[in-house]
Parts: structure tokens; C-alpha cells; sequence
């Protein structure tokens, strides 16, 4: 598909009163036209099925649409690691806001079956003075990196994030919460020893106590700072 038939669909999918609320629930991002998720995601999955490669050099960043679209066709699409990683790095400055950091760390799978080097990428990222693309490591690992051989590791990274913005840290207490339901007894001896800051520590503490895959029983473990 070219970018004009692109722009094109995604007019033609515009909802005004999903706009409206979009808006309202990314404050401060690109200027959102108002297409639904599911549908951006089947028309990723077309283009990664096609010339996604000159549809990514080419791909227009005026809406958030726009975007997010492109994250998730570098999720879809299949190939060499080192080259999706390389597109990867030229998308990862273009996330201004949650959803579209969120939505391409969802997708991007094929961290599963090459963490080593994904792993590599995102620790380019660990000190960036950009809070989102410190969320974007976050996130990563939380999706893709809380397995057995590289839990320890993780948590290290975790606190090797130092952004103070909120998304970054809350994206850091959202993986320590989903760290604590897959690994309770490691997250518990983590959180012991941590060096978190008081305010992502606390931030995490808040997310286990409003999961409901922690039971009760846990929840009266967890104290705050």
C-alpha cells in the first residue's frame, strides 16, 4: 500500500466519537484521528505482508495513527533480527505518549526468539534522557524478558531506569507487578534489597494491591516505604 492509500483508510475509518475519547485518554500526543486498534492492527498485519520496508522509510508521522501503525507492523513483520532492529531504531524516537510506546513493546515478538541481541538494543536505551524511551525498556522487558535465565537481570535493569517522569516509572512498577505474579518468591526477595526509588517502589506496591492475581494473603505482605 502506498502512503496516500493508507492516509486514505484511515479517513475512511475515522470515528469522531472514539477521537473524543482517544483524546481524552492520551492527553499531549500527536493529533489523534480517531481509528480503532483492531482495525490498525489488520492493516499492519497487510502491510507486513507486503513492502514494509519502503512503507517504513516512507511512513508519514503527522498523526498518532500514523504512528502506532508503524509499531506494529515492526511487530508483524518477519526477517532478519539485526535489519527489523535497525528499522526499530529510527521508530523508537517517534513514541510520544504511552499507547503507541505500549502497543509497538506488545507486539514486537520477535524479542521472544532473539532476546540476546533484542536485549543488546535495549540497554543502548537504559540512559536516554527520553522518558519514553526509557518506558519503551520497561515495557520491552516486561513483555518479553520475564523468564527464568534473565529475571535477575531484569530487575537489574529495572533499577538502572532513572527517568523521573511518570510514565517511565509507573512503566517500571507495572513490570515489577507482573514480575510478582510469575516469579512471587524472586520479586519478594528483590523488593527486599532494592534500590528503587521511594516513588517507583511505592508506585509498585499500589499496582500489586490492585491486581486481582494477587491474593489477599500476598497483598498483606506488601508494605510501602
Amino acid at each position: 500500500m502506498t502512503n496516500q492509500e493508507i492516509c486514505r483508510f484511515l479517513e475512511e475509518n475515522t470515528e469522531e466519537e472514539f477521537q473524543v475519547f482517544t483524546t481524552r485518554l492520551i492527553p499531549g500526543t500527536d493529533p489523534i484521528l480517531g481509528v480503532r486498534i483492531p482495525t490498525l492492527r489488520k492493516l499492519a498485519k497487510q502491510i507486513a505482508k507486503e513492502d514494509w520496508r519502503s512503507y517504513l522509510k516512507e511512513a508519514s508521522d503527522e498523526t498518532y495513527e500514523e504512528i502506532i501503525l508503524q509499531g506494529f507492523v515492526l511487530g508483524y513483520v518477519k526477517g532478519d533480527v539485526e535489519e527489523i532492529l535497525s528499522y526499530a531504531a529510527v521508530f523508537v524516537p517517534k513514541i510520544h505518549d504511552w499507547s503507541v510506546n505500549d502497543g509497538f513493546c506488545n507486539s514486537f515478538s520477535i524479542a521472544r526468539k532473539h532476546r540476546e541481541t533484542v536485549w543488546e538494543f535495549l540497554m543502548s536505551y537504559q540512559q536516554s534522557p527520553r522518558e519514553f524511551e526509557q518506558r519503551m525498556v520497561a515495557v520491552m522487558l516486561m513483555n518479553h524478558f520475564l523468564v527464568e535465565e534473565y529475571i535477575d537481570a531484569v530487575f537489574l535493569a529495572w533499577e538502572g531506569l532513572q527517568h523521573e517522569g511518570y510514565y517511565c516509572r509507573m512503566g517500571v512498577a507495572w513490570g515489577i507487578a507482573t514480575a510478582y505474579v510469575k516469579f512471587p518468591q524472586k520479586t519478594r526477595e528483590y523488593l527486599l534489597h532494592s534500590q528503587l526509588e521511594d516513588i517507583t517502589y511505592n508506585m509498585a506496591m499500589k499496582k500489586l494491591r490492585e491486581s486481582n492475581r494477587v491474593t489477599p494473603e500476598e497483598k498483606g505482605r506488601l508494605f510501602c516505604r
